[in-house]
């Protein structure tokens, strides 16, 4: 028998080492390596019969390669093609991250059991009943969609050549292990392994292997950093689980934007597509309340109108309290300083809430202006009126900046019905005999005015 190889793995980025130390010199984290062994037998696991007989690949001159575009497979879902740029693509390998039950799996089961394809649903984590009575909450049909509950990759192969699925999704990568590999299912060196693997069956068969990743505290895959370069797409599935929205991003795209965003509502069978999140974000009344504005924000390269709620009212313990939901809190600081500074308005003595509605948190600096007319709104104790919204970065002078992509923000505002949109001066507008009133603002004591009186 030959020797056993070993060798030693830093738990957090895959680093490798000859022997122990305390402290990985990568990450310089402590005490996260671990010894694995690596011995690994002599043959490989996927067979391709090409492998041996195909010719290597000739270098070509730049303008005598096919330009042709890709040819993609429809995923029968909208907003996951728009994340992977128009379907998935043969052959290529997709990672899905999020935390536990967010909805992977129930989304990828979904979408496996409507695909028109072949599908084979690879699970390690739950039996066939399991599946099956998931699957029957979500849809009753499914002719396509075959399921198998094993964890070896030896056998997973030997179930592709006997069913030859057009599509393969395996729940999760983290459960899976090979033989010729001598270490526990999870650990880094089985996990690269079998990506290795599952990457080599995808280019030579030209099958598109989707995975399913768990993450760690910190909101990272789990796993080496490694396994993210390996694939061709990265998709995270975020959300609070106890709000029923979820968005799926996309972090790494060889064939796509990692621009767009797609955005699903959790309900009791299954994911609903959301083509209008606007609708969803913004809440319908009859009667206009005062502390609340309505921003024109991008999440990627999609516009969406967002509702924001402020609260204020006298500190009643001495000590004034700031609570942010969704907004980042030492901006909020930032713009009560500047209102307090700038445009006289007293509320350094005073506690100020903020919430967006919806359950999702905004990064977007083209909210301020909506957040400061929700401010002085909830301080006047006077509505802003439902037909106006809002789209401006508010600077330490109290200026009004302007916003990129300024068009969409405003075209999104007229589609949904808004008479009036607020924004910067300074903003280079393109669009020509719009519907909607655009009210041009330089300064915080502009908006005020136009406002409150």
């Amino acid at each position: 028998m030959s020797k056993v190889k070993t060798t030693f793995f830093c738990q957090n980025c895959g680093a490798q080492y000859a022997k122990w130390q305390g402290q990985c010199n990568s990450c310089k984290e402590w005490n996260t390596i671990a010894e694995e062994i690596i011995q690994k037998q002599e043959k490989t696991a996927w067979k391709s019969e090409t492998t041996s007989s195909s010719k290597a690949p000739k270098p070509l001159r730049i303008n005598e390669i096919d330009s042709a575009q890709e040819i993609r497979m429809d995923t029968t879902d909208g907003e996951l093609n728009r994340v992977l740029g128009g379907g998935i693509v043969p052959g290529s390998l997709i990672l899905l991250g999020g935390e536990p039950g967010i909805g992977k799996s129930t989304l990828l089961l979904q979408i496996s059991l409507k695909l028109p394809y072949k599908t084979l649903y690879v699970s390690g984590e739950e039996s066939q009943k399991q599946i099956k009575m998931r699957a029957e909450r979500i849809t009753p049909s499914g002719d396509n969609c075959y399921i198998l509950t094993e964890t070896k990759t030896q056998n997973i192969f030997k179930q592709i050549e006997a069913i030859e699925p057009e599509i393969v999704i395996i729940d999760s990568i983290q459960t899976l292990h090979t033989d010729y590999i001598e270490s526990t299912p999870g650990s880094i060196s089985q996990i690269r392994e079998t990506t290795a693997e599952l990457i080599k069956f995808a280019k030579e068969t030209n099958i598109p292997v989707i995975l399913i990743g768990h993450i760690t505290k910190d909101g990272n895959i789990a796993g080496p950093k490694i396994l993210e370069h390996m694939v061709d797409t990265v998709l995270q599935f975020e959300g609070d689980r106890n709000h029923v929205y979820r968005i799926l991003r996309s972090l790494k795209n060889r064939f796509g934007s990692t621009a767009e965003i797609g955005i699903y509502e959790m309900l009791g069978n299954g994911l609903r597509e959301v083509s209008n999140p606007s609708e969803i974000l913004i809440s319908h009344k009859d009667e206009e309340l005062s502390g609340t504005a309505i921003a024109s924000t991008l999440e990627g390269m999609r516009p969406l109108m967002i509702e924001i709620q402020a609260l204020v009212s006298t500190a009643v313990y001495g000590t004034p309290q700031r609570s942010t939901t969704g907004y980042n809190a030492k901006r909020l600081n930032m713009i009560l300083a500047v209102l307090e500074k700038r445009a006289g308005f007293r509320l350094g003595a005073k506690d100020v809430f903020l919430n967006i509605t919806g359950g999702i948190s905004v990064d977007d600096p083209a909210i301020d202006l909506a957040v400061v007319a929700a401010i002085l709104s909830s301080n006047e104790d006077i509505a802003v009126n439902k037909d106006f919204c809002f789209a401006g970065e508010v600077g330490l002078s109290g200026e009004i900046r302007p916003v990129n992509r300024v068009d969409q923000r405003i075209q999104e505002a007229e589609k949904l019905g808004f008479s009036t949109i607020f924004v910067s001066k300074y903003n280079k507008i393109a669009l020509k005999n719009t519907g909607i009133n655009i009210r041009l603002v330089a300064k915080i004591e502009d908006v005020a005015s136009e406002l409150f009186g």
